[in-house]
């Protein structure tokens, strides 16, 4: 997220705005943890992972008095519109601000990739470069020791960050929460891989589907097969950003402002077809996401 902040700071600085930032999240907001940033503020952030603003949840923001009390606070600092950035639960405290009157865009920002109304998030292939990383170690160490190995990757209840990985990687089977999985099709695929000299064998499990362990502990009684699990885990949210994340989030967060100079409050910013696209927050929400089924149909011929 520090490459958005950073777009948004200077991009409003650019057009002679003041800027101010809201430290901890909407609990930042209510308690009025509020700074103002300077050009300097966002010098050697675009490198950094995670956000120098940092983030907490706030269960108060989602009542109506801790909204009319964030709203207070934004109106004694002088703030007339704010550019909230991460992913559902961030969202849902603007589209409640948007409703309350006062005027936000949202910019996603979430590995899980799983925002609609964009086709990517910031922070997204960051996590799928560090997932790939990891896969192709793995691989190493599973062609070594002819095992089948069992991978766990987040991604919330979308399957994207398993699929993109599993796909890039080479994985024999992907697990994914949008499609349900027939043991009897995973353990027959192994055995025909066994049959033809196949030796080892990477299996991605979302952890929207289930638990790496539940499913390797399944998978040895459909097939009899040793296997073995790595639970990436929050490995994936960490490490610097990808250059592609660092240019998505520049775009992203300069086009925020530049909504709010042209007085559009409520909307939310996005890409398709490598197109900056906005639209309506409240009704983004009311949408769900999709995963691009074709990839997985293609991951699944790639891998007989």
């Amino acid at each position: 997220m520090n490459p958005a902040i950073r777009a948004v700071v200077r991009k409003a600085i650019y057009h002679n705005l003041e800027v101010y930032g809201i430290y901890g999240g909407y609990s930042g907001l209510i308690s009025g943890n509020i700074k103002k940033l300077e050009l300097g503020s966002v010098g050697d952030i675009i490198h950094r992972g995670g956000t120098m603003l940092h983030s907490a949840r706030c269960l108060e923001f989602k009542t109506n008095e801790g909204q009319l009390q964030g709203i207070e606070q934004l109106k004694a600092h002088g703030i007339d519109g704010l550019v909230v950035i991460g992913g559902d639960g961030s969202y849902r405290g603007a589209k409640a601000l948007t409703e309350q009157g006062f005027p936000c865009v949202g910019v996603p920002g979430t590995i899980d990739n799983d925002i609609p109304g964009t086709e990517l998030t910031i922070g997204f292939d960051t996590a799928l470069n560090t997932v790939i990383d990891a896969l192709d170690k793995i691989r190493d160490t599973a062609t070594s020791h002819e095992r089948t190995f069992v991978i766990e990757v987040m991604g919330r209840n979308a399957g994207d960050i398993a699929l993109w990985a599993g796909l890039a990687g080479g994985a024999e089977t992907i697990l994914i929460p949008e499609e349900n999985f027939d043991m009897d099709e995973i353990a027959d695929r192994l055995r025909k891989g066994q049959e033809r000299g196949k030796k080892h064998s990477i299996i991605i499990v979302a952890e929207g589907v289930c638990s790496g362990v539940e499913f390797s502990k399944k998978l040895e009684e459909a097939t009899g097969f040793d296997t073995r699990v790595s639970v990436l885990g929050h490995i994936q949210r960490g490490g610097s950003p990808s250059a592609a994340d660092r240019v998505l989030a520049s775009r992203l967060g300069a086009r925020a402002v530049e909504l709010l100079l042209e007085g559009k409050g409520g909307r939310a910013v996005g890409i398709e077809n490598n197109r900056l696209v906005d639209y309506d927050i409240i009704e983004a929400l009311g949408k769900k996401h999709t995963l691009d089924l074709q990839l997985y149909n293609l991951s699944k011929e790639l891998s007989i």
